[in-house]
């Protein structure tokens, strides 16, 4: 069974694997086929317990808190709903994109895909919709939202009484089912089941699929891939161009999300900003350094090594260089998987804001700088699904040949 590695473009021959059994590939050491702990099965039941717990989740009561004798109750959109109608349009459709829309889409996609499999039924353009399923892996951020909660709840719970709803436990739920469907899917499996793999004829020039891996013949390609339906192309088009425009959007916003406010807070009639770093002292101040430590990575350190480490491969690729390449590949796969948690700090505001709402003793709203941050973020995500990690890897090809 041949296949081309998505990180290096290597074609590399898996022979059947023992349950416990992991393939990589032998240039790069990407993880091509893992056994261990993967099964349709599991996979199946996990995406149905997401997909049917996030009904209760978006419906129920989130969280409750009180304050002299005042109660303010939120549901999982209330931060999103009350972003859009006090005029942050982008930050609400961003927000409501990764954390309400997309969940449903991408685990009712997936829930069907695996039940197709499951149970053989013959769906139409099946493999479309598992690449779709799979593409929205990273932008459904049910788990990130839920960190933010947390976050967002360990914040207003120092001043205030809080209680976890319904809602919230049925998140609670649906976030680790959803982690739990991620480790569990065999995407190889899927992708047999849909379509195996064929054996081309020795010293044709072949072509692999930038969405599925599977090889077919050069000819064919710029025609849409047998198995999933993408357009067959050696490289993704205009990968330098893309990547670098969108990563010099993110460097352009970085400043302003980090000096501006992304809250202001009225606290007995008077007004107080807070930035990211204020957010991270005053978790170190509470004594929640273990959520600071988290805030300052995702919120901090994360998006500039993802503009630094994007910056380092673009220059790798225009420079033809041969160094480093293993190293190169490791940090994109960890920039690419890691870039969603940044937003833990613009989702933590999705869930405090609509519960610090007590008129003129204390309320609270987004600011300039969460907008700001939040398109960093998006743009990063981006350009590293805009980057093709394989044309790091031209350089060592031409020097083996």
């Amino acid at each position: 069974m041949t296949i081309g590695c998505p990180e290096c473009g290597a074609l590399e021959d898996i022979p059947p694997l023992a349950a416990s059994a992991l393939a990589r590939c032998r240039i790069c050491h990407y993880p091509l086929e893992r056994r261990s702990g993967r099964s349709i099965n599991a996979a199946l039941a996990c995406s149905l317990t997401t997909l049917v717990l996030l009904f209760p989740a978006n419906l129920a009561p989130l969280m409750t808190v009180h304050m002299l004798g005042a109660e303010r109750s939120s549901v999982l959109a209330s931060g999103i709903v009350s972003m859009w109608h006090g005029g942050w349009v982008i930050l609400a459709l961003l927000l409501g994109t990764f954390g309400i829309v997309l969940p449903f889409v991408r685990f009712g996609a997936l829930a069907l895909v695996l039940s197709a499999v499951r149970f053989g039924w013959r769906l139409k353009s099946i493999g479309v919709l598992f690449r779709w399923a799979l593409w929205l892996d990273i932008w459904a951020m049910p788990d990130v939202y839920l960190v933010g909660c947390f976050v967002g709840y360990s914040r207003v719970t120092q001043n205030l009484t809080g209680v976890v709803g319904a809602g919230g436990y049925c998140f609670i739920a649906a976030a680790l089912a959803s982690m739990l469907t991620r480790a569990a899917l065999d995407r190889r499996t899927v992708w047999r089941a849909i379509a195996p793999e064929h054996t081309l004829p020795k010293g044709e020039p072949v072509i692999s699929c930038t969405a599925c891996d599977l090889v077919e013949p050069a000819s064919c390609e710029g025609s849409p891939c047998m198995r999933c339906g993408w357009k067959l192309l050696s490289r993704k088009p205009d990968a330098m161009v893309r990547a670098g425009a969108l990563s010099l959007a993110a460097l352009a916003l970085t400043l302003p999300a980090n000096l501006f406010p992304m809250t202001l807070s009225i606290q007995f009639g008077q007004q107080v900003p807070h930035r990211i770093v204020d957010g991270v002292s005053q978790l170190f101040q509470a004594g929640l350094w273990p959520l600071g430590i988290l805030i300052f990575c995702t919120s901090i350190v994360i998006p500039v090594a993802k503009i630094g480490g994007m910056a380092w491969f673009i220059l790798s690729v225009r420079g033809r260089s041969r160094k480093h390449l293993r190293v190169k590949t490791y940090l994109f796969r960890w920039i690419d998987e890691l870039g969603r948690w940044s937003n833990v700090d613009v989702f933590t505001i999705a869930a405090f804001v609509p519960l610090i709402h007590f008129d003129s003793l204390a309320s609270a709203r987004p600011a300039t700088g969460a907008t700001a941050f939040a398109l960093v973020v998006f743009f990063t995500m981006m350009a590293s699904r805009a980057f093709d990690p394989r044309m790091m890897w031209d350089a060592h090809a031409r020097r083996a040949s």
